[in-house]
């Protein structure tokens, strides 16, 4: 985040600006639509393998392509707002939000789907850091922490309330996915007309174009710490993949249910649970946070795979509950305990390393889950892949023996980061 604020650098009476509460509230529910728009395509890509009849393959590389599109605009362009001010880069994400909406809203098979996701990985990349810090920079004095929970609810409860909504559309309704995406064209629309009235908090600086050079630099100074922490971060962001991209798939394959309103919940529950443990370990030392994460991931690992073998869709909802506790107490402490031990100069290239780890564990083993799917079938393919999370886990929890004596630093600075990372 910048810091070269302003209340608001274009002269007064220039143009008509909203106040900063109204600014503020339509911001967060601009910011919101993002991840609504996320959400509600996890129970719908089971509807659309229903209409189009492609393999199982497709409906993960379909979820995945999100993963890449958001990693590429993150690490190019997520400092930009910093150098050109936060109005003009949310407006040109918006713009492209609607563009991806209307590719959902219009698809005529699972390839423009697949467009669509890659179009939404860039807009929520491009969109999310300069979200957030334009929360906290719009929030009254003294009440920054407001701007920070605003974007942290928003976002991951955004994933949550998007599946649970669409779940229950797809129930009650056979033309779910006109509804929502033109519901959500709407609320995206109105967002970045509020956006685009809304005050610039930032002065415009040189260094755009230097900013979209990728830098992924993790110093000697925090070294330790990023190697013991990047096996759990991989860890709940496979898990946060298995509850997205995953989960309602094995309701119908697995267990054999045909429900919109149960592929909702399975998305559901995962992005609820983690922003419910955000808050309920916001005083927890991030060492303490960072070992009840390891064993969460474990245990949730474990309720998921117990729940597939034993054909129990509720174990299996208990262990992505679970697997919510680990991501929302693992992935924020593992900010916490690397982003202090590097100078401020030094963050960009710190946290440009966690979100590589982050999506490219979001995105590359659910790919390759879907292909196994398809050879050795949907149970032994999950098994292995949940295996794989309880490894990585495990190895977590050992190297965190070797950095424990560490100090820690409690910032409320570090908690936004933390927002400004979350997806799904």
């Amino acid at each position: 985040m910048s810091s070269h604020h302003a209340a608001d650098p274009a002269p007064a009476g220039r143009r008509f600006t909203l106040s900063r509460r109204v600014a503020l509230a339509g911001t967060a529910l601009a910011f919101t639509s993002l991840y609504l728009s996320a959400g509600v395509l996890t129970p719908l890509l089971v509807v659309y393998r229903q209409q189009w009849g492609f393999p199982p393959s497709l409906l993960t590389v379909a979820f995945a392509a999100y993963a890449a599109g958001f990693l590429a605009a993150v690490l190019t362009l997520g400092s930009l707002s910093d150098h050109l001010g936060r109005r003009p880069v949310l407006v040109a994400a918006l713009v492209i939000q609607i563009a991806a909406n209307l590719l959902f809203l219009v698809a005529p098979d699972v390839g423009w789907v697949i467009a669509g996701r890659i179009v939404q990985g860039v807009a929520s990349g491009a969109a999310t850091a300069a979200f957030t810090a334009s929360l906290v920079e719009l929030s009254p004095t003294g009440r920054k922490s407001l701007g920070a929970i605003l974007g942290s609810v928003g976002l991951t409860g955004g994933l949550a309330v998007g599946s649970l909504v669409a779940g229950i559309a797809i129930q009650v309704t056979p033309s779910a996915n006109t509804i929502i995406f033109g519901a959500l064209l709407a609320l995206t629309i109105a967002g970045a007309v509020v956006v685009a009235l809304s005050p610039e908090t930032v002065s415009r600086t040189p260094g755009a174009v230097r900013s979209m050079i990728p830098r992924i630099v993790i110093p000697a100074s925090a070294r330790k710490e990023f190697i013991a922490a990047a096996p759990v971060v991989a860890a709940v962001w496979m898990l946060a993949g298995l509850s997205g991209g995953l989960a309602p798939s094995l309701v119908r394959s697995v267990f054999h249910l045909d429900s919109g309103v149960l592929n909702g919940v399975a998305g559901f529950i995962a992005p609820a649970v983690s922003v419910i443990t955000g808050f309920a370990l916001a005083r927890v030392g991030s060492r303490r946070a960072m070992t009840i994460g390891i064993v969460a991931a474990v245990l949730g690992s474990l309720g998921i795979i117990g729940g597939v073998f034993a054909a129990s869709l509720p174990l299996m909802f208990i262990g992505q509950a679970i697997a919510g506790v680990a991501f929302g107490a693992s992935f924020t402490a593992a900010l916490s305990l690397i982003i202090p031990l590097v100078a401020p100069h030094q963050r960009a290239g710190v946290v440009a390393g966690i979100y590589v780890v982050s999506y490219t564990a979001f995105g590359v083993p659910i790919i390759i889950e879907g292909q196994l799917a398809g050879v050795i079938g949907d149970v032994p393919a999950v098994v292995g892949y949940t295996a794989l999370t309880v490894l990585l886990a495990v190895i977590s929890l050992f190297a965190q023996a070797g950095v424990r004596g560490r100090p820690t630093v409690t910032d409320p600075a570090v908690a936004a980061a933390g927002a400004r990372t979350h997806s799904g």
